[in-house]
């Protein structure tokens, strides 16, 4: 995850030095805790916050726990993560739902900070969830608000309540839930008006909305590229408003990250989701141990393996499971695979998720997105024939190809390279698998791109 990068950079090689060192002495445990504090400021967390998270790391590291451990610097990167976790808030906080529907939900934050589009990103989740959201368009201010709410309502496939420009935000938000017990809507999304700063006079109309309808989550979204404004501004919200959650988007912006670390202690209001891009997916349930996982660099294969279980199709799985029996895997599957994983989101994000994996220290090795949209290309150009036997493609059709995706031959054979090598690791899957009548391939994702 780009926000953290820095921060998982610095911890990794702190962590390091700490392995190499096998037993270690309070003079070690603390060279290494200083590195810790100083990553933590340095990724822009609360003075306030690392101070408590350091006293109660050093706490516990300087103790037998670890100095006594068989392997110690294991215990120091479990205690860090275990009090990292704690910071943001130990367990996930899940969104309140009405026994009594509709549930409704008021969306609250300064002007761009991405309220809008995690209102929508919001809805599209609870609709994918089963729900029956209904989108409203209180924000009657901001030019072109309403136009926005309806083309992101539109793409996710939400209906959207608006009565224009001229109608008082309470009323719009009363009518709103009224429409929405009308027409069976279980959840109810508000957009609000947001401001430059915190004001006086916005206050008060979120006041006013909070009693006309009576939120049951009042969700503040503040954007993690901001830095220590974000714990300003959620403490004012929260000491005016009452707010239920955090919403942090653009997480997978250039931002240092601290805010992440610092709004739930500081708050005390818990972070539920993250944005991590501007698709309509690309909306998160925050787990504190996972983020904390992350950030250690020891990975998040649980939503590694969720987003995968997303993206899976069991009709192509099957069909890939044949094709590998019959060991006939083609450009076309490959093809296929690249797509599906596509699905799960930029590629950045993906491997940010394997243990081990620091995105920081890939700098100019990252993956392009660009690449898979190459490969698509070159795939797309070659005829069914060519697809289903790239033997045959002699230099006049590499030529051909690379003209009509926009590449170069090079471009072509390093693809052609690259499945060569796959059709290899399928081939030698299929050996294994043949006979075992009814089980699944064990990756279903084979296309990856040559990077």
């Amino acid at each position: 995850m780009a926000a953290f990068a820095s921060l998982t950079e610095k911890l990794q090689d702190t962590f390091k030095k700490l392995r190499g060192k096998g037993k270690l002495s309070d003079k070690d445990v603390e060279a290494a805790l200083r590195e810790v504090k100083l990553a933590f400021l340095e990724a822009d967390v609360n003075y306030r916050v690392v101070k408590d998270f350091m006293s109660r790391v050093k706490e516990r590291a300087t103790g037998h726990e670890v100095l006594d451990s068989l392997t110690p610097a294991q215990q120091v990167i479990k205690i860090v993560n275990e009090e990292l976790t704690s910071l943001m808030g130990g367990e996930q906080s899940k969104l309140e739902i009405a026994s009594n529907p509709p549930t409704v939900i008021m969306m609250v934050g300064l002007q761009g900070s991405g309220k809008t589009t995690t209102a929508g990103k919001l809805a599209a989740l609870m609709k994918k969830n089963g729900r029956r959201p209904l989108l409203v368009a209180a924000d009657i201010y901001r030019p072109a608000a309403v136009k926005q709410l309806q083309v992101v309502g539109e793409s996710a496939g939400v209906p959207v309540f608006s009565m224009g420009t001229d109608t008082d935000p309470v009323d719009i938000a009363s009518a709103a839930l009224e429409h929405a017990k009308s027409h069976g809507n279980d959840i109810v999304v508000l957009d609000t008006a947001g401001r430059l700063h915190i004001d006086s006079e916005l206050m008060d109309e979120l006041k006013n909305i909070t009693s006309a309808v009576k939120p049951l989550e009042k969700l503040l979204v503040v954007d993690a590229m901001s830095g220590q404004d974000v714990v300003n501004v959620a403490e004012a919200f929260n000491e005016r408003l009452g707010i239920s959650g955090v919403v942090l988007t653009k997480l997978d912006g250039d931002a240092r990250g601290g805010a992440a670390l610092s709004v739930r202690a500081v708050t005390g209001c818990p972070i539920k989701y993250v944005g991590l891009g501007e698709r309509l997916d690309a909306l998160e349930p925050f787990h504190p141990d996972r983020m904390a996982s992350r950030i250690l660099g020891m990975g998040d294969v649980l939503s590694l393996i969720e987003k995968a279980q997303q993206s899976f199709d069991e009709d192509k799985a099957k069909h890939l499971e044949k094709k590998i029996r019959e060991n006939s895997f083609d450009l076309d599957d490959f093809l296929v695979q690249l797509q599906e994983f596509r699905t799960m989101g930029s590629i950045e994000d993906v491997l940010g998720m394997l243990p081990g994996v620091n995105m920081g220290k890939l700098k100019n090795l990252q993956p392009d997105e660009k690449d898979l949209c190459k490969v698509e290309a070159i795939i797309q150009s070659m005829t069914r024939h060519e697809r289903a036997n790239p033997e045959v493609l002699n230099s006049s059709r590499k030529k051909r190809i690379a003209a009509g995706s926009g590449t170069t031959v090079q471009d072509v054979n390093r693809l052609l390279r690259q499945f060569s090598q796959t059709q290899k690791l399928v081939h030698q899957f299929g050996s294994s698998v043949k006979g075992k009548k009814g089980k699944k391939p064990r990756f279903p994702n084979l296309g990856l791109p040559p990077f």
